[in-house]
Parts: C-alpha cells; sequence; structure tokens
C-alpha cells in the first residue's frame, strides 16, 4: 500500500504528495481518500512518519497517538483535530491551520511551525523544545506545562494565552509581542526559578519582544 499513487483518490482535488511508509497508515489514508468528503481521517494510533500531506484538509480529523516524525504538513488544515499524545517531532507544520487543535501530552520536539495558526489550541504538558514558532499566531491558545526551552518564538503573537511555560536562554524573542498570563519558569545554569511580572516583561524585553504580562487573579 505504500506505493499509492494520486491516482489512489482525492478529496476536494487534493492528493497526498507521499504516502507514509507504514503500511497500515498508507491502506488508513488510501480508504479514507474514496470516503465521501467531509469525514475526518481515522489515524489514531498509526505511523504517518515521513508522509507528504501539505495542503491536505483533515478538519475534525484524529491524530491520537499518532506518529508524525518528520511529515510534511505544511499549510494543511488541522480545524478541530485531536492530536493528543502524537509525536510530530521534527515535523514541517509551516502556515498550518491548528485552531482548536488539541495537541494535549504531544511532542512537538524540533517541529517546524512557522507562521501556523494556533487560536484557541490546546497545548497541555507537551514538548516543544527547539521547535520554530516564527510568526505564528497563537493569540488564546492555552500554554500550560510546555516545555519551549530552545524555541524560536521570532515574530510569534500572543493575546491573552495562558503561558504556564518552561524557557531558557535559548529561546529567541524578537518581536514575541502581545499578552500573557505569568508567571513561566526559567531555567539556567544555575537552576530554575519562576518569573513573572515586570521582571518577565523586561527579561523578553532584553531579548527583543514587547508583551504584557498579565497577573493572574491568584496573584492578587
Amino acid at each position: 500500500m505504500a506505493g499509492k499513487t494520486m491516482s489512489s483518490g482525492t478529496r476536494k482535488g487534493w492528493a497526498p504528495r507521499a504516502f507514509p511508509t507504514d503500511p497500515a497508515a498508507a491502506e488508513r489514508l488510501g480508504d479514507w481518500l474514496q470516503e465521501p468528503e467531509g469525514r475526518g481521517l481515522d489515524a489514531v494510533g498509526l505511523d504517518f512518519s515521513g508522509a507528504d500531506l501539505s495542503g491536505g484538509d483533515f478538519t475534525g480529523s484524529w491524530f491520537t497517538d499518532a506518529t508524525l516524525v518528520g511529515a510534511n504538513l505544511a499549510e494543511a488544515d488541522f480545524y478541530r483535530a485531536d492530536a493528543q499524545g502524537a509525536d510530530l517531532s521534527g515535523a514541517n507544520l509551516t502556515r498550518a491551520s491548528l485552531v482548536r487543535v488539541n495537541f494535549d501530552d504531544a511532542l512537538l520536539r524540533g517541529a517546524t511551525l512557522d507562521e501556523a495558526d494556533f487560536v484557541k489550541a490546546s497545548l497541555y504538558d507537551v514538548d516543544a523544545s527547539g521547535a520554530s514558532f516564527r510568526g505564528a499566531r497563537l493569540m488564546g491558545a492555552s500554554f500550560l506545562d510546555v516545555n519551549l526551552c530552545g524555541a524560536d518564538l521570532t515574530n510569534a503573537v500572543v493575546k491573552e494565552n495562558s503561558f504556564r511555560v518552561k524557557l531558557d536562554d535559548r529561546v529567541l524573542l524578537n518581536g514575541f509581542s502581545g499578552s500573557i498570563f505569568g508567571p513561566v519558569e526559567l531555567v539556567t545554569e544555575e537552576g530554575s526559578q519562576e518569573i513573572g511580572g515586570d521582571d518577565l516583561e523586561c527579561w523578553i524585553r532584553e531579548r527583543g519582544g514587547k508583551v504584557k504580562v498579565i497577573p493572574r487573579k491568584a496573584d492578587g
């Protein structure tokens, strides 16, 4: 099944540029292409590593616990998709629509998420260390217990985001703008410390960003 070509079916005139090498995943994808449009892809637990699904419409699909290591998902639409527990390490999601996607417990290590739209997405207990979010729209997304050490947030935009994340001195923040609910965990050679309020605003500003840190009600 891994040898399937674009003649295997299309959805809205779209077909994968490269099928996953895993036979079960390739077969499931081929079957889905033959199904009526409007149905999400059920990829739960399947291995889509190395597939080129760029530009596809995966609205309402299920990638729960799926493996998409190194997959090309650029400009794909994942509106309201479930990617809980998925491994997207090294995947290319440039300009992807990730609106209201559930990424809880997912791996985004080293993923490229430049100019992606994360509006209202959920990221809880996510490892996004070394990931690139250049120019990404993060407005209203929940970043809770997210590892952003070594990540690139250049020109990313936030707006009243829950932002309980882990940062370090390698993170790139030039042009990072908007507002967040602090504090964050700052990791240094000496250990880690919580930083919020004016101190966090200053720390971001020193790295070229301009973000308003909104105190939580519990902080008084």
